[in-house]
């Protein structure tokens, strides 16, 4: 496998969907992360959402790439409530009662506690869907051949992008931002 195309392929991705977040004021220009959400993701959450996700791709491309972010935005709230408990969670419990098919709603009502008719929520709508649908402008522009072992590799590593977004977006909804800190204000001493 060529890990160093997929590689160029997911960092041009995310950096073009910081953009498009941080045109809307919805990011700053930074990719917020951590390692622990990051980590979840690879560990725990991805095969069994490229599972699902990939069943979709045919009729519906833009959610199987798009629900991803939702599901980084709800594992980046459970970083901050509680994140043992997070840990602990199914990836099925972020389903809604139609599964795979209404998660997005889901996690937009139950987890990160908004309406759906609230402006909020539109306004993260509309951004996932922008994003999706640029993720899959992307993928469709590589001219991979579908269904093949290259093809799952795009789609899985545009899934993560995705999910990574997400959880940037959740991030800075809460306030979290990267700040340069001096060592001295780290030992609380004076490096000259």
């Amino acid at each position: 496998m060529d890990t160093a195309y997929l590689d160029k392929f997911e960092l041009k991705l995310e950096e073009e969907l910081l953009r498009l977040c941080t045109e809307t004021k919805m990011l700053d220009g930074i990719l917020l992360s951590t390692d622990d959400i990051d980590n979840h993701w690879k560990q725990t959450l991805a095969p069994e959402y490229v599972a699902d996700a990939i069943r979709e791709v045919a009729n519906y491309p833009v959610v199987s790439v798009a629900w991803a972010a939702y599901l980084g935005m709800a594992v980046a709230k459970g970083w901050e409530t509680g994140w043992s408990e997070c840990l602990a969670r199914p990836y099925t419990s972020y389903y809604g009662a139609h599964r795979f098919d209404d998660m997005d709603e889901h996690i937009v009502q139950e987890i990160l506690g908004l309406e759906l008719e609230s402006e909020e929520a539109h306004s993260i709508e509309e951004m996932l869907r922008t994003c999706g649908e640029k993720t899959v402008g992307l993928i469709r522009y590589e001219h991979i051949e579908p269904q093949s072992v290259m093809a799952f590799h795009i789609f899985a590593r545009a899934v993560k992008a995705m999910f990574k977004i997400g959880a940037a977006l959740q991030l800075y909804r809460m306030g979290y931002k990267f700040e340069k800190v001096k060592l001295s204000d780290l030992t609380g001493s004076k490096v000259s």
